[in-house]
């Protein structure tokens, strides 16, 4: 699992961003709700789900749905394995200052909404061991499930928000579908997360 050209790219582009900005957060952060026009066609022009039942919002690409992401413990999940609940799927490295910025919030989510079938699902970039990542969950206290993502499936995201660097979040509903992309850490992003969150939870 050796992904060094992805991390170098995303290490260059959080470099930069650190070097271009205060410590409030990602000034090229930006938010992208998947219900507008814009994400909606790139997605799925006829926003129309598997069952056939029209929806707003575009499918979470079957690929991704069905691509194999590695657990600690060295077992595999699928992100449709998790259908039925709501979805945070969030991409993130140890080494990666603006992801720590964010994880308090994400961790207070996972509290708040657990019981409303909520999950975040931390999706590590990088091929760091599994003493590194428990050592870095501890650290953060760190309260959701944390898998490797694989270099073709980050990949598959990074075309999807169309950002190249990390944090970035994904917004899943219920039924599968993408209903947000999150990028960045600014803080103004992750109260719009947080929000929408909260609303598609109380669906």
């Amino acid at each position: 699992m050796k992904y060094y050209s992805t991390r170098l790219v995303l290490l260059v582009i959080c470099a930069f961003v650190f070097s271009s900005c205060s410590g409030s957060g990602d000034s090229r952060s930006s938010t992208k709700e998947a219900g507008d026009n814009s994400a909606s066609k790139s997605q799925n022009a006829e926003g129309t789900q598997p069952n056939g039942k029209n929806s707003e919002y575009p499918q979470l690409p079957e690929k991704l749905a069905q691509a194999d992401l590695e657990n600690l413990d060295r077992t595999t999940t699928k992100i449709a394995d998790h259908k039925g609940k709501v979805l945070l799927l969030n991409l993130w490295a140890t080494w990666c200052g603006f992801c720590r910025q964010e994880m308090p919030l994400l961790v207070k989510m996972q509290d708040e909404h657990r019981d409303e079938g909520f999950e975040v699902l931390g999706l590590n970039i990088d091929d760091e061991s599994i003493d590194e990542v428990n050592s870095f969950a501890q650290e953060m206290k760190l309260n959701y499930s944390l898998v490797w993502s694989n270099a073709k499936t980050t990949n598959e995201l990074l075309r999807i928000s169309k950002f190249q660097g990390i944090p970035q979040s994904f917004l899943v509903d219920r039924e599968g579908n993408l209903r947000g992309v999150f990028t960045g850490a600014n803080p103004a992003n992750l109260k719009k997360m947080e929000d929408l969150i909260a609303s598609v939870v109380g669906e």
